[in-house]
């Protein structure tokens, strides 16, 4: 287990990996800094994130940020998880380098941007009409730690697919010289997304939850039979499952995010989201329709 530095600023954070690139200029080495942006309340997934990112570069640095840019009205910033002594346990017996864990007013000193990210057409659709204006906040928000750490390679989940989409969309649209690596979702034994809002379900909608995936896996099992049949089987599964209000369920494609029509054969992914007592859950997979 490695001692950890936890830096709160951005002065802070600019000096230590400054000294660190200097060390390695002075022996005539190079310095990989990873990025794994965080909201805390850390998990199995979230470690994976790291573990990918130590595989990645020399130096990880994880932020730690419960950004209120992509919060909506009533929903649950003032409740988040915020556990930051046991997140910093964890990150310890990682090796991760740094901890960036800043205030609000630290990221944004007069209140909120005035600048903003637009997240375009797709920031509208399945969690973006759930949650207007959530993805312009994470766009933000992920934008200035790309701006404040520079790293080599950010490193995302897959099961917040939404958001990989429109991360990666950015970085391409605004020349961002960062790698974004994708690491595959975590997930429980049954199948459950590994998700900070797991915690917010008691037994039985646990078990409930369950068959998010369980629809998921049943559309992969029928996607042969085209987008209808995938669709109906993910439909009926989670159907069985009266505690699991489904908000979506819309098969995509990976290029566009865009739902693809009946006709369409090829490689695609199924999105899905629910509510489940007061936790929202995402999930998503791959597929191949026909």
């Amino acid at each position: 287990m490695s001692t950890i530095e936890v830096l709160s600023t951005i002065t802070e954070l600019h000096d230590r990996l400054g000294q660190a690139r200097d060390r390695a200029a002075l022996t005539g080495g190079d310095t990989r800094i990873v990025l794994v942006p965080t909201m805390g309340a850390l998990h199995a997934g979230h470690l994976a994130l790291v573990r990918r990112a130590r595989a990645l570069g020399d130096i990880v640095v994880v932020s730690i940020f419960v950004n209120p840019l992509q919060f909506g009205a009533g929903e649950d910033l003032d409740s988040y998880p915020r556990t930051l002594d046991a997140d910093l346990a964890a990150l310890a017996a990682e090796n991760v380098s740094f901890v960036f864990a800043p205030s609000a007013r630290e990221m944004y000193p007069g209140g909120a941007n005035d600048t903003r990210v637009a997240a375009g057409p797709v920031g509208s659709l399945y969690e973006g009409a759930a949650r207007p204006g959530h993805f312009d906040g994470m766009l933000t928000v992920v934008a200035k730690l790309l701006n404040i750490v520079t790293p080599d390679a950010a490193v995302f989940g897959q099961k917040d697919g939404q958001q990989v989409f429109l991360v990666q969309r950015m970085v391409a649209d605004l020349n961002v010289r960062t790698a974004i690596e994708v690491v595959e979702t975590v997930r429980e034994t049954r199948g459950l997304a590994l998700s900070s809002r797991n915690r917010y379900l008691d037994e039985a909608q646990h078990t409930a939850a369950q068959a998010l995936f369980a629809g998921l896996s049943a559309a992969v099992e029928a996607a042969p039979a085209g987008p209808t049949a995938a669709l109906a089987a993910a439909n009926a599964r989670i159907a069985t499952q009266p505690l699991v209000k489904l908000d979506y369920l819309v098969i995509v494609h990976p290029l566009t995010l865009l739902a693809v029509p009946g006709d369409y054969r090829g490689p695609a992914r199924m999105l899905v989201a629910a509510q489940v007592g007061t936790a929202r859950l995402i999930d998503n997979v791959s597929l191949t329709l026909g």
